[in-house]
């Protein structure tokens, strides 16, 4: 795993892991001051677009599919809100067409690579489906409108190199940045930033919803923190979703711990909030989308602040006792 850390102004920027087929191109970027500025870390999974030249040639139909598997430049969102409000910032290089960072490492549809492996039988009901059989699993297979995205099938050396590559030292990366914050506050929250294309209004004269803020139906983050987050969204007057039809995926199963005041939110924005008419570059909503995140940044890092202090406040009193 290529590793390497430097200053940058206040926060020091690591990167780690490597893109198979890219050679000295990292997995990820992880930037954070220390210690930490806020008690928020920014999370980017699915906008990476490092592309092998060996991916591209695989691929069916690279300049459809491609852009298609992607969260298009969420990747600047974060860094414009990172920059401002001090949350720590950890970016994808690697593309979502090569490994899936918010799918288990198991998520895997096996005839993508031959068939299952010989020791098939010790591993977890999860390596056979979940959601592999709809096609966008560890290792995405097929996309609505186009079908299959591979010309031929790859082996279980490639699926390998992967995991170890891109998906293990991401994964680590995110949980000890996490546990630093956490250290530090008492209390932590990954907010793992997605786009989704515009939804469908549920009710004829409603407003689709903008926004979909997941928490795995409670299990992953403080209530107090959804509420406040849904505050923001109304008071600037943006429609927002509930778990519906993004609830959060392996990224918030892996690694929201409430008990131990790791929590974690999922948030999806439409693509037309802050892209062109295109859906392909940055448009005139951009800067205003910022404006919001900043808002809900800051906002989310005072109540984490606070679980922190009570946090503390509740072992100190164990203690005395």
């Amino acid at each position: 795993m290529h590793q390497s850390g430097e200053q940058v102004g206040d926060s020091v920027l690591t990167q780690g892991g490597s893109v198979p087929g890219n050679p000295g191109v990292p997995a990820f970027s992880l930037r954070m001051c220390d210690p930490s500025s806020i008690p928020v870390l920014i999370a980017v999974p699915h906008a990476g677009r490092a592309y092998a030249k060996s991916l591209l040639d695989r691929m069916r139909h690279p300049a459809f599919a491609a852009p298609r598997l992607e969260d298009r430049y969420v990747d600047l969102l974060g860094d414009a809100v990172s920059r401002v409000t001090g949350a720590a910032l950890l970016t994808a290089h690697a593309p979502r067409a090569m490994l899936d960072l918010n799918r288990s490492s198991d998520d895997v549809d096996w005839e993508m690579v031959g068939g299952a492996p010989a020791d098939a039988s010790a591993l977890a009901p999860s390596a056979f489906g979940r959601r592999a059989r709809s096609g966008l699993g560890l290792i995405p297979r097929r996309l609505p409108g186009l079908g299959e995205l591979w010309k031929r099938r790859m082996d279980h050396g490639e699926l390998h190199e992967r995991i170890t590559a891109i998906h293990q030292p991401y994964h680590a990366a995110l949980a000890q940045a996490l546990e630093v914050i956490r250290d530090r506050w008492g209390a932590a929250l990954l907010l793992d930033l997605h786009s989704m294309p515009p939804l469908a209004a549920r009710s004829p004269g409603e407003r689709a919803p903008e926004f979909v803020v997941g928490d795995r139906f409670g299990a992953a983050c403080d209530g107090g923190i959804v509420g406040s987050a849904f505050s923001v969204l109304t008071e600037a007057a943006r429609r927002a979703a509930h778990n519906r039809p993004y609830a959060g995926g392996f990224v918030l199963e892996r690694h929201a711990r409430r008990h131990e005041g790791l929590h974690c939110l999922q948030l999806e924005i439409d693509r037309t909030c802050y892209l062109d008419s295109r859906l392909a570059e940055p448009g005139p909503g951009f800067d205003a989308t910022v404006e919001l995140l900043i808002g809900l940044v800051r906002r989310l890092a005072v109540d984490v602040a606070d679980l922190g202090r009570a946090s503390d406040q509740n072992r100190w009193r164990a203690a005395a006792e």
